[in-house]
């Protein structure tokens, strides 16, 4: 039999060609635009005209006609394909190197399969020229089809709950509306939370991340911004507004595509014309201030506002064409006359002109108010561009956010973390201090009534009242999300990330249990079976365990000084299993119910780092995932790579989380370079396979995954790489993290 020829594919396409008296026979899968041809020769269509790549030399005498499908020599008789025994592979990519049998410098069992010629191709697997080769279990050789349809799943996800705030970097996106709900937005989702009944809706017509948000004076519309982006198949995403129905969550109006820049940065409907009014500000380099009638979503003017941030745009509340911008070194008074926005400049004559001029309110007879990066309060009289009243260190830094009360009560928050009360001569009433933990204060925002509600710029959302204390309604984390573990017997789920801290959640009660700040950047976690303890790898080679029920430190280890991508317990709590950005697989032995560890040694292989592992359900093997795509597996307890065919292809898996593998390759879709998928995970009971990918989808297969492009649910809410996906212990719901947007969000399987 001659040299083996191999059937590759990729985002790329291939062809079979041969003499051109030959006839061809013609896939019925147009797109691969796959040939095949007796005696055929392999080459790249996508090459240049003229450039071909031959894959195996066709000319020897005698040659028996067949092609090559992944790794099956299978001979051409007439239109059908019929099988051969061959290496026992499902597929292999060509990559410029050998098949898997010949590299291993032996024959390997033979087995049948039948693959008609409408059932051929079309399978992922060489990512950027890396040959992949994936194993078919035995008891599928008979009836495996390649071309075979996957069914959608039979469950759907719905979005339960979203965990965290946006107020590091945003402003005045917290209201409280009249149905009891607090709104406001974190990713692309706008959330709408009814702390009394512990509720949530969400709102998920956003396609990427949310910048701006305001309610309209009917207390019931509202409008939010959001940036440009990117979709799956690399569309550009248009900033645009959306004016949508708090109530019945439909959106109403869609403003602005095609003509915002970059990203919304601050958006504020009119007050005195019945709302008739929207003014938004871009994130371009002249931030462009523009003026709209919504409801017919008419732009009415336009003007450049500034070459500097703008953080706040607002309607005088009695003119509804007088508008105020302030920002990075101005504070602007625009007039709307005849189609045209005419600027005065706030004159701040005796008074030192601040770096910056971060918000504005207005009192009941007209006046501006405004707060500024030197600790100044500063009130500007009604029509006019000029101070007539300053409070001097009013705050001990920054005053970030003011809001008037119903009552005529000024409340002013600052990066001093104090939350201060004027009243209507601007004589301070009293102040509160904000604990260090919760962050300085972003916005503030009027409650049910006597409480006030805190967005604090360590993302938390805060309810108290004036005089007394605040306490936590929505926290999340501040700095790149990674590390996501769900408790073994509780329907509990563990987070950790950049930011340092870990935390764990209850998924009931959608509180946190604890959080506890590491020493280092956290990137993984890994709960051992017992639920007793949880393994938390960081960057810098460190990993440490805590109880879960204490947070108390158990151990404290460092393996390398690179970050850890992944821990992982034996199902039988034996050992565990630490992936490193170094390319090891660190092993240790477990005692004592997850409280002691003595090292075994390190597995070695890998020519990049480790992405993903899983344990064998007898916890003898383990399987490994790298950033160059390789498959690798291993015995653990002595750290020896297993290149058996024949041990490795009928293990059963514990869990698959692995992103390649016979088990789960229909999750790729066409065009996939290797790194759009981030996570995987199938559910307890290998029904339901989720991903998490590089657009902020969560992917919904039915499990196993083993067709070509199989179909699923797409989910959207995150608005960066969904980083770490994980179904609860039953099954019911499952978790996903965004890495960017610091988002944790809560599906239920229905």
């Amino acid at each position: 039999m001659p040299p083996c020829p191999r059937l590759a594919f990729s985002a790329t396409r291939w062809t079979h060609f041969a003499r051109p008296s030959q006839a061809p026979v013609q896939d019925a899968h147009a797109e691969m635009h796959l040939q095949v041809y007796p005696s055929p020769r392999l080459v790249r269509s996508d090459q240049p005209e003229g450039r071909v790549r031959p894959c195996f030399d066709p000319s020897a005498p005698q040659a028996i006609p067949v092609v090559c499908v992944r790794g099956a020599v299978i001979p051409v008789q007439g239109p059908a394909l019929q099988a051969v025994p061959v290496a026992p592979c499902l597929y292999e990519s060509y990559g410029g190197s050998p098949c898997s049998h010949e590299r291993a410098g032996r024959q390997a069992q033979p087995w049948l399969c039948s693959v008609p010629s409408d059932q051929r191709s079309h399978l992922p697997g060489n990512f950027r020229g890396r040959p992949i080769t994936m194993y078919m279990p035995r008891d599928l050789v008979d009836t495996y089809c390649l071309e075979a349809k996957a069914d959608l799943p039979p469950k759907k996800l719905k979005l339960d709950w979203v965990y965290g705030y946006r107020g590091r970097d945003c402003r005045s996106n917290l209201y409280l509306l009249p149905t009891g709900e607090t709104v406001y937005f974190i990713a692309s989702v706008v959330v709408l939370y009814n702390v009394d009944e512990q509720l949530q809706r969400h709102y998920t017509g956003h396609t990427d991340d949310i910048k701006c948000l305001t309610v309209h004076p009917d207390k019931i519309t509202i409008a939010t911004g959001q940036v440009a982006g990117t979709s799956s198949d690399g569309k550009q995403l248009a900033p645009h507004v959306r004016v949508w129905d708090s109530v019945s969550l439909n959106t109403l109006h869609i403003l602005g595509t095609g003509f915002f820049d970059r990203a919304l940065v601050c958006l504020s409907f009119s007050k005195s014309n019945g709302g008739s009014w929207l003014c938004v500000v871009d994130d371009s380099n002249d931030h462009i201030l523009s003026v709209w009638d919504w409801q017919r979503e008419e732009r009415l003017a336009e003007v450049k506002c500034s070459n500097e941030s703008v953080f706040a745009a607002d309607f005088h509340p009695t003119d509804a064409n007088i508008i105020v911008t302030c920002g990075k070194s101005h504070l602007y008074f625009w007039s709307l006359e005849k189609g045209s926005l005419v600027k005065k400049q706030g004159l701040f004559e005796k008074q030192e002109k601040p770096k910056f001029v971060l918000c504005v309110t207005f009192s009941e007879n007209g006046d501006a108010i405004t707060g500024d990066s030197s600790g100044n309060i500063l009130v500007w009289g009604k029509g006019s561009n000029r101070i007539s009243l300053a409070i001097q260190g009013a705050h001990e830094a920054s005053v970030f956010a003011l809001c008037m009360l119903r009552n005529g009560t000024l409340v002013s928050g600052g990066k001093d973390r104090k939350l201060i009360s004027w009243d209507e001569n601007y004589q301070k009433i009293q102040a509160v201090e904000v604990p260090e933990l919760y962050g300085p204060i972003r916005t503030v925002a009027e409650g049910r009534g006597e409480t006030v509600l805190i967005g604090t710029t360590k993302n938390y959302v805060l309810q108290g009242s004036l005089d007394g204390e605040f306490i936590p309604i929505t926290q999340g984390h501040t700095d790149e999300l990674w590390g996501l573990t769900v408790h073994p017997l509780k329907h509990q789920f563990l987070t950790c990330g950049h930011d340092k801290h870990v935390c764990l959640w209850d998924s009931a009660s959608h509180r946190p249990i604890w959080t506890k700040t590491l020493e280092d950047a956290a990137q993984s976690a890994g709960f051992h079976p017992s639920g007793a303890t949880v393994a938390i790898g960081t960057q810098t080679g460190r990993w440490l365990v805590l109880d879960t029920e204490s947070k108390d430190l158990v151990t404290v280890h460092t393996d390398g000084n690179e970050q850890l991508s992944v821990m992982r317990f034996s199902p039988d709590g034996n050992f565990l299993a630490i992936g490193s950005h170094d390319n090891y697989i660190y092993i240790y032995a477990v005692a004592e119910n997850g409280k002691k560890y003595s090292r075994v040694g390190k597995c070695s292989g890998h020519s990049s780092f480790i992405t993903h592992l899983d344990w064998s359900v007898d916890s003898q093997y383990l399987v490994s995932n790298s950033g160059d795509y390789e498959i690798l597996y291993w015995i653990p307890s002595v750290c020896k790579q297993v290149v058996s065919v024949e041990t490795t292809r009928d293990i059963e898996w514990a869990t698959f989380t692995c992103i390649l593998g016979f088990h789960i390759f229909g999750l790729w879709p066409d065009g996939s370079d290797g790194t759009d998928i981030n996570a995987v995970c199938s559910s307890n009971a290998k029904k339901l396979l989720i991903t998490g990918d590089d657009f902020g989808k969560v992917h919904l297969f039915s499990f196993p995954c083993s067709q070509s492009r199989a179909p699923c649910h797409i989910y959207g809410g995150h608005s960066s790489h969904v980083t770490n996906v994980n179904f609860l212990n039953d099954d019911s719901q499952l978790i996903s993290t965004g890495g960017k947007d610091m988002s944790v969000m809560q599906w239920r399987v229905v």
